[in-house]
């Protein structure tokens, strides 16, 4: 199974990338335009890097952790939440098996005691690689017996055929279409005489 909610970033490669560039300062024989080409990012990356380490040596360069906001959810709930939702909808005490985001949000504070608004609810299933999908609207008072009659003998009888067997163009200026007016003969047309 994917782990859900995979880091947009890799932070421990790019904190080995930082102590990589403070053991070549360290050396102080590359510039730092060199440094950056070898470690394989910007130049002014590397002159951050740079005063910082000069202000508190390697390690001013340590990573500070996780970007962005602590998650609501731990790994585990997601987990069980995913569990939940393959369960269907029907099980969590719904009228029909379709899951909406309200639905969701409902059985996420159900299950772990968070409470999300229903419009946030996408980002968690985007998470745990869920898609957006519509059911098929049929009607209920469909009859399947009486449309394959109706498409065996019916519709052969109305549908529209083609009026002739050339082609054909939907431009009545053109001289394809079957309905425009043939000309003598195509071609250049020629210019009347002047008198």
């Amino acid at each position: 199974m994917k782990k859900p909610f995979q880091p947009r970033r890799d932070f421990k490669g790019l904190e080995t990338r930082r102590k990589q560039a403070a053991k070549l300062f360290a050396r102080s024989e590359l510039k730092q335009a060199e440094i950056a080409r070898r470690l394989g990012v910007t130049r002014t990356s590397v002159h951050r890097w740079h005063a910082a380490w000069r202000q508190g040596g390697a390690e001013a360069l340590r990573g500070a952790g996780r970007a962005g906001r602590k998650a609501r959810l731990e790994r585990s709930e997601l987990v069980a939440l995913d569990r939940a939702l393959r369960q269907g909808a029907q099980v969590w005490g719904f009228a029909t098996d379709l899951w909406t985001l309200p639905r969701v949000a409902r059985v996420i504070e159900e299950i772990t005691g968070v409470s999300y608004h229903a419009g946030h609810v996408w980002r968690i299933l985007r998470g745990l690689n869920w898609t957006r999908q519509r059911p098929a609207r049929r009607a209920k008072e469909r009859n399947e017996k009486e449309i394959r009659r109706w498409v065996a003998g019916d519709w052969p009888r109305v549908k529209k055929t083609l009026a002739g067997s050339g082609p054909g163009s939907s431009s009545k200026t053109r001289a394809a279409s079957p309905t425009a007016p043939r000309s003598a003969r195509p071609g250049r047309r020629r210019a009347a005489p002047r008198s």
